[in-house]
């Protein structure tokens, strides 16, 4: 159960990777608007959003197989926490309550942060990787 259960979390975090990344590329101006909105404007150009974009759908890959895991875990960790460091108001106070600009459907940020996290510290028990594979 357990080497089943992170072999399809690793598969769900690497294709997010996978779908932000090539939002990124496909849906420039939606990028645009949510590095705007979340991350004080940081992230913008588009170049640098292309880029990002091609780097996270090549970690969201070696992420689904399981490659390079020792470096691309804590990379998605890193991205992940970013993300939920930009919506942690709806992390706290998903209804809305205490603070303003929150949203419920923005709360998740939090799993999702704390699965990369699962990843991160199990990976030497993830026998269907391609890393555990090969050594």
């Amino acid at each position: 159960m357990r080497e089943l259960g992170l072999l399809l979390l690793r598969i769900s975090m690497g294709g997010l990777m996978v779908f932000w990344g090539i939002d990124k590329l496909a849906n420039v101006q939606h990028s645009v608007r949510v590095a705007e909105t979340f991350y004080l404007g940081f992230g913008t150009n588009t170049t640098f959003l292309a880029v990002f974009g091609v780097a996270q759908i090549a970690l969201g890959a070696l992420i689904i197989v399981g490659f390079m895991r020792r470096v691309a875990y804590p990379a998605l960790f890193l991205i992940c926490l970013t993300t939920a460091l930009g919506v942690w108001r709806s992390i706290v106070d998903p209804w809305g309550f205490f603070l303003e600009g929150t949203n419920v459907l923005f709360y998740p940020s939090f799993i999702i942060v704390s699965a990369a996290l699962v990843l991160w510290g199990t990976q030497d028990e993830d026998a269907h990787s391609l890393d555990a594979r090969r050594g």
